[in-house]
C-alpha cells in the first residue's frame, strides 16, 4: 500500500505544516515541497483516497472542503489575481489521500 503522507506525516503531527486554514474536518496548509510561488494543499481530516472513493456519505465533508478551497482561492486570487485548484488521480497521485492544489504562479520546477 503506498505511503499516505497526510495521514501518517501532517495529521499525525510528526511533519510540521504552515496552516492557512483548519476546520474540525479541513486543514488547508502550506505545500511542504512547493512547486508554485503560491502551493496550498487542502485536505480532509478523514481518510479518503481520492475523489474516485468519494461516496453521498462524504457530502457534508465535501461540501466542508469546497468552501475551505473556496476561501483559500479567494485569497489567492486577491493577492495575486489568479490560481488553479487542481486534484490528481492514479500516477499522478502520490499520496494516495483526496487533497487540491491551489496555486499560483510559474512551476519552479
Amino acid at each position: 500500500m503506498p505511503k499516505d503522507f497526510y495521514c501518517d506525516e501532517v495529521l499525525s503531527g510528526k511533519t510540521p505544516v504552515e496552516k492557512v486554514v483548519e476546520t474540525d474536518l479541513v486543514l488547508a496548509f502550506k505545500h511542504t515541497r512547493p512547486a508554485y510561488p503560491v502551493h496550498i494543499v487542502v485536505i480532509p481530516k478523514q481518510h479518503i483516497d481520492s475523489l474516485l472513493h468519494l461516496e453521498e456519505a462524504h457530502n457534508p465533508l465535501l461540501l466542508e472542503m469546497v468552501r475551505v478551497i473556496q476561501q483559500v482561492a479567494e485569497t489567492v486570487m486577491a493577492a495575486h489575481g489568479s490560481c488553479r485548484v487542481v486534484t490528481n488521480l492514479g500516477a499522478y497521485q502520490d499520496s494516495k489521500h483526496l487533497h487540491w492544489h491551489i496555486i499560483s504562479g510559474d512551476s519552479k520546477r
